[in-house]
């Protein structure tokens, strides 16, 4: 059922991303029918109001101010507190996914410095939580390349890791669902690959890091692509959804214990979750479930809200409100929605009736509305200057409205003696001259403050307190003769066309003055334009400069991982060569060991050599030898 809700509404749009963070829906980003957004929206379960979050702004961990991206067809995943967005179609593009954490306390925004493996930048992307993981797969890149790596990053060590798994793993798609159940099994369904829409089941064990295909048995779901899926309990509840050619209105539900599909609700042809880009989030209130449902586009981008109770009897279930009937088939919980609503419509009228208040000071008249539509601020001026020109500008505008009034005064009173030389007909006192509407309505509007004079007509006159001298009288004035009569009236008037010709000298004097002041006002704007050209030309060298850094920055970390990839064959190669020196220094020992025995032998084969020399040479010396003669 359609979902009342106060406060100011977001922009219609479809392609965004949503996540509750406690009794709140975060809405992120998407695309409307003017572009890109780069928005948070944060709807109140609470009191059911709308409320955008006021900053855009962060500070990098270099320090640098810098703006959250524009973003289509990126993921929102709560992190306590926290809403992480992660990847998407960004302007300005990226060619690496980032990851950004939007606080909802402080509603400010930080880029997450990851490191390691990080996936190419893509979108129709899903990403799931588990504990301090998150697990991103598929998705297709800016070139429509369609994507089934797994990846993992590491929320407390800012880390991304390619996960490599084995068995049958889903192909390359995008728009698809996915879940987690237990934080163990993964599940992936549907999707779009590059030439067709799928309805196959796919499920990944990370305890064995195994992909495999799911046989469903019975029912099983149309092909579908684009459709939103969240996990409640056991039952994974998928909504929406199509091909190129038709959009499905049924929400399915998927029992991951039976393994067995069923089909909870077929929505009316004008529900949100027949468009296209919608978000699918789920709440729970008051002990109560409730799937939330917002934006997406049919023929327009929609910004309505509209939501389906999930009642613990399943057989009940699903029902929706049909606005053609009475209220006896809506749910039991449905009033207190209706009473939420009503209070929160109540607000909203406050607010309203607040604003109005705000806003009834600063009224200005038509004069001013068009002189302000003639000379409009520059949006690129800063606040302060802005107002100071604002002042410059409200003042040139009072002195143009005196001009003005003085310039009708003239007509008024020529026309005056006019009818003067005519006949005047002068009324009772204390009424007035009948005159021209339009001027009497243009001098008291224009200058309350002057004085106005009694019996006659209501007419400023500077400051002067001029009064007509047949003023003071009564009707019995006009008995008087008329030759005296048309002589006081003409002193009269010569007196006030002299106070009007100074008046007059004053106003051009100002006048040009005024048109002064607005040549120098203008040869200042086109200095200001000027150099905010130079500062736009200086902010595109410094982006031209930045993407130079980025550039340099990312070829220094492609040198940096083939240092490290050689560093750590070298390592390998050192570790091979100390293990070779190691077995030939144990064989050199052992040579030793056996040359020192060879030593040792040959020396014992030299002694027994000597040995048996000396025992020979004894047994020569023992033989018999004839004498010689000995002579003296």
């Amino acid at each position: 059922m359609v979902l009342s809700v106060a406060g100011e509404k977001p922009v219609p749009r479809f392609n965004h991303a949503a996540a509750v963070v406690g009794n709140r829906m975060i809405v992120v980003g998407g695309e409307s029918g003017n572009g890109l957004l780069d928005d948070v929206q944060v709807l109140n379960f609470d009191n059911f109001s709308w409320t955008s979050a006021s900053s855009k702004l962060y500070l990098s961990p270099s320090s640098f101010p810098l703006k959250i991206p524009s973003c289509k067809g990126h993921c929102l995943v709560s992190w306590g507190k926290k809403a992480l967005l992660v990847g998407g179609r960004t302007d300005p593009g990226n060619d690496r996914v980032s990851v950004w954490a939007f606080d909802t306390e402080t509603e400010c925004w930080s880029v997450m410095e990851a490191k390691g493996e990080i996936p190419v930048e893509r979108s129709g992307h899903t990403v799931v939580k588990a504990n301090s993981v998150l697990i991103l797969f598929g998705g297709e890149t800016a070139k429509k390349k369609k994507l089934n790596d797994l990846h993992m990053f590491d929320l407390k060590s800012l880390t991304w890791l390619t996960l490599q798994c084995t068995g049958t793993r889903p192909s390359p798609r995008s728009n698809h669902v996915a879940t987690l159940y237990d934080d163990k099994t993964l599940f992936i369904f549907g999707g779009a690959s590059k030439s067709r829409t799928l309805n196959d089941m796919y499920s990944l064990d990370f305890e064995t890091m195994v992909w495999s295909r799911i046989k469903v048995r019975g029912f099983h779901p149309s092909p579908r692509a684009g459709c939103c899926g969240v996990l409640c309990g056991t039952k994974w509840y998928i909504a929406g959804g199509g091909s190129r050619k038709k959009r499905h209105t049924e929400t399915f539900i998927y029992d991951i214990l039976k393994s067995e599909w069923s089909m909870a609700i077929a929505s009316l042809p004008s529900s949100i979750t027949t468009n296209k880009g919608f978000s699918l989030v789920l709440m729970q209130h008051k002990d109560k479930d409730f799937l939330v449902v917002f934006g997406g586009c049919r023929k327009e981008p929609s910004n309505q809200v509209e939501v389906l109770i999930i009642e613990k009897n399943e057989s009940s279930m699903g029902r929706q409100y049909n606005p053609g009937k009475s209220a006896g088939k809506r749910s039991a919980s449905q009033p207190v929605i209706n009473a939420s609503s009503h209070h929160s419509v109540d607000s909203a009228v406050r607010q309203n009736l607040a604003s109005v208040i705000d806003h009834g000071s600063g009224r200005r008249s038509l004069s001013d509305l068009s002189l302000a539509d003639q000379n409009p601020l520059s949006g690129n001026v800063s606040l302060r200057k802005q107002f100071h020109n604002k002042e410059g500008y409200n003042t040139s505008v009072r002195i143009t409205k005196s001009s003005e009034d003085l310039s009708s005064i003239l007509q008024a009173t020529e026309q005056k003696t006019n009818q003067t030389d005519t006949g005047v007909e002068v009324n009772a006192p204390g009424t007035k001259i009948r005159s021209d509407e339009s001027f009497l309505y243009e001098c008291e509007n224009s200058n309350p403050s002057n004085p106005r004079v009694e019996g006659i007509t209501s007419i400023p006159v500077g400051n002067d307190n001029f009064v007509f001298p047949e003023m003071e009288g009564k009707a019995g004035a006009l008995s008087a003769p008329s030759s005296i009569y048309y002589e006081m009236r003409m002193a009269a008037l010569s007196r006030r066309n002299g106070i009007l010709e100074v008046q007059l000298g004053a106003a051009m004097a100002s006048r040009d003055t005024i048109e002064r002041n607005l040549a120098s006002a203008l040869k200042s704007k086109e200095e200001m334009e000027k150099r905010l050209a130079d500062t736009v030309k200086e902010m595109d060298l410094l982006k031209e400069k930045l993407a130079g850094i980025e550039l340099a920055q990312e070829e220094a970390n492609n040198i940096s991982n083939i240092v490290h990839s050689d560093n750590v064959r070298l390592e390998h190669d050192v570790a091979f060569v100390k293990a070779v020196l190691d077995d030939t220094q144990k064989e050199l020992h052992s040579t030793r060991g056996v040359l020192a025995g060879e030593r040792a032998r040959a020396f014992q084969l030299q002694v027994e050599v000597f040995h048996l020399k000396q025992r020979l040479q004894s047994m020569e010396n023992r033989a018999p030898t004839p004498r010689k003669p000995f002579n003296v």
